[in-house]
């Protein structure tokens, strides 16, 4: 889920031709803020462009992949029109969007947790390499809301209905392992190895026919269905979920450390 600005920043590395993408603010386990989200946005769009970059490797710094958005910042939002709010979602799923549409293999390495959007972006790339303590979380419906950055289009791809619906309603923590018996993570490494893992792949891959490999990307793309439309929706549910007697009671009990008590409809 996604907030206003944090403190956070994206950093980019060069390895050879693989681009290293960071996630970085250490007060908030690198929750996601616009700045972070237009500078990734940017990054995958000169990605794209830049036949030195064979592959895109997406990580967080400081022990943790990402903690998704800002909750607290959700509860202010909850007050503002609804085009502002629908804006700040765009500005993550162009992003998201930027990244499906770059013709190189991105990678995510995951150390920690992956929860809300960071699940959400974790799922967009092309692979996963985690931490076998790694964890990740879509907790959307545990303060009354519904996912955003593509999670429900990346799940239907990659898992069964049933799953998918586990992991949308109920909101808890699944591990790494799981994930990579029902082959939603590729690889499963000690923790501390998931981003040299990672970028050795993505060496790998980016030593092979770049073409090919962007062909057979879109190929993968349009089998599943492109994730357009389905972001588009999410963006609306978000919306209308946070302007919601759900999302208010929700958000407020989480803040209180409290059960939730949902009005009944």
């Amino acid at each position: 889920m996604t907030g206003q600005p944090t403190t956070g920043r994206l950093t980019a590395a060069r390895d050879g031709r693989v681009l290293v993408l960071t996630m970085d603010d250490a007060a908030t386990k690198n929750a996601l803020g616009p700045e972070m989200m237009a500078a990734a946005r940017d990054a995958f769009l000169q990605a794209a462009a830049d036949p030195a970059v064979g592959a895109v490797v997406l990580t967080g710094a400081n022990g943790t992949f990402c903690s998704g958005g800002n909750l607290g910042a959700l509860l202010g939002n909850a007050k503002a029109d609804p085009s502002a709010i629908r804006a700040n979602l765009e500005q993550f799923h162009g992003w998201v969007r930027a990244m499906r549409a770059c013709p190189k293999p991105v990678i995510a390495a995951v150390e920690g947790a992956a929860a809300g959007a960071g699940f959400s972006i974790a799922l967009g790339c092309d692979l996963i390499v985690a931490a076998d303590d790694a964890t990740f979380t879509l907790a959307y419906v545990r303060v009354g809301l519904n996912p955003d950055g593509g999670a429900s289009a990346f799940l239907a791809r990659a898992a069964t209905p049933q799953l998918a619906a586990e992991i949308m309603f109920e909101g808890g923590r699944i591990g790494a392992a799981r994930l990579a018996q029902l082959a939603i993570v590729n690889r499963v490494v000690a923790p501390g190895g998931a981003l040299a893992e990672a970028t050795a792949w993505a060496a790998r891959l980016a030593e092979g026919p770049t073409l090919a490999i962007g062909r057979a990307k879109r190929l993968i793309e349009a089998g599943f269905g492109e994730p357009d439309a389905q972001l588009d929706r999410e963006a609306d549910f978000f919306v209308e979920a946070l302007h919601g007697a759900e999302a208010a009671e929700g958000i407020t009990a989480f803040f209180e450390k409290r059960p939730a008590n949902y009005p009944r409809v």
